[in-house]
């Protein structure tokens, strides 16, 4: 099951690194990355190809994630109107997307308040 792991950190130096080089250290890939700051705070979003493992390794590093939320990945062909034809399809489902994002390999990545409905409308296998 592929998650989407929250990290709300203070908006300081070194976070992502931290991040980055505790995962690393575990073997743990990065697939895609999402990280700003607003108001004093940093919020990061990851999608790791282990993702329990991420969340044993982060809180040993100290890291809080905040939420592990599950997320449809769907390959999407590169090139225009490929995001527009994936989301048209949950759209017309009336399944609303909390978050998107594009990870590597032209992967969309979506957060919905329907996965499995999502999942089966996009033709996703686990």
């Amino acid at each position: 099951m592929r998650k989407d792991l929250v990290i709300i950190p203070d908006d300081e130096p070194g976070v992502v690194a931290r991040i980055g080089e505790a995962l690393g250290a575990a073997g743990i890939n990065i697939e895609a990355i999402s990280a700003f700051t607003g108001q004093g705070k940093g919020i990061i979003h990851l999608l790791v190809d282990r993702a329990e493992d991420a969340l044993e390794t982060l809180q040993q590093a100290g890291i809080e994630v905040r939420a592990a939320r599950r997320v449809v990945v769907k390959p999407l062909p590169d090139e225009p109107g490929a995001l527009g034809t994936a989301c048209r399809k949950l759209a017309d489902a009336d399944i609303n997307i909390e978050q998107a994002y594009i990870a590597a390999g032209s992967h969309l990545v979506i957060v919905c308040d329907d996965i499995d409905g999502a999942k089966a409308l996009l033709e996703i296998v686990d």
